[in-house]
């Protein structure tokens, strides 16, 4: 995991409103290795998806620079995967027809496009909903399929804004599991915006703290427990609560 995949360099942004403008973040910079899983955690407003933001190419910054593999942001080879709150699948498509959706929309849609999408549907338990709707399946198999959807289109790195804070809490913590097992196994980079303190360091190789806005990286802490627990197992090793004790602490000193 020595490859820089994803550069922020003193980056700052400002949305210009037409009575206000409001600074969003402020001297970003921030490194992610390739295959590395990144958490970021912080207080309500302070930017975290503001950076998802740039780093989709949604936005760009006011000062300073954006690059994903080299390039500016929408530029890449590949493109960034985006995996958002609501699943947002289409209640008229089947399955199936919900994970190629983006191949079709991207023109990708080719025979061999179409067999890698049916094959991670196969790969990862959903292979026998293919000809269902969403509104057949729970909350937790939807997410799965925004996740395949995206890798789909094969991005190398995926962006994940808060992917599980529409389940129940017992759903959350086993397709949390789920969705790490699948980004590890096809060794994607991510970064998690979350704002639960326990999943960013059950998930993680490495938690980022922001502060309150205009946001910043406050702190960073590696997350290395021994053996390769799945986020659920990490739960209950020692030194979890030793880890989630001292970013409480961080994010705390957060509040204004």
């Amino acid at each position: 995991m020595d490859k820089t995949v994803v550069e922020i360099d003193r980056v700052n942004l400002t949305y210009h409103e037409p009575h206000a403008e409001t600074m969003a973040l402020t001297n970003l910079s921030l490194r992610v290795r390739s295959g590395e899983f990144v958490g970021v955690v912080g207080p309500s407003g302070c930017g975290k998806t503001s950076m998802l933001s740039l780093l989709a190419g949604l936005i760009r910054p006011s000062s300073g620079t954006v690059r994903i593999q080299g390039c500016e942001p929408g530029q890449t080879p590949k493109p960034v995967g985006y995996m958002l709150q609501r699943d947002h699948l289409l209640d008229w498509r089947n399955i199936e027809g919900n994970v190629m959706l983006g191949l079709e929309v991207q023109r990708k849609k080719t025979p061999g496009a179409a067999a890698r999408a049916g094959e991670l549907l196969d790969t990862y338990g959903l292979g026998e909903f293919k000809r269902h709707y969403p509104r057949q399946l729970s909350g937790g198999m939807r997410q799965k399929v925004a996740l395949i959807r995206t890798l789909a289109l094969e991005p190398d790195i995926l962006l994940l804004d808060e992917p599980f804070s529409a389940l129940d809490y017992q759903t959350r913590l086993k397709i949390a599991d789920e969705v790490y097992a699948i980004i590890k196994q096809e060794g994607k980079t991510a970064i998690l915006v979350t704002h639960d303190i326990a999943e960013a360091i059950s998930m993680s190789d490495r938690v980022l703290v922001f502060t309150a806005r205009p946001g910043t990286i406050k702190g960073e802490y590696p997350i290395a427990f021994n053996g390769s627990a799945s986020p659920l197992g990490r739960r209950n090793l020692p030194g979890f609560k030793d880890y989630f004790d001292v970013i409480w602490k961080e994010m705390d000193t957060n509040e204004q």
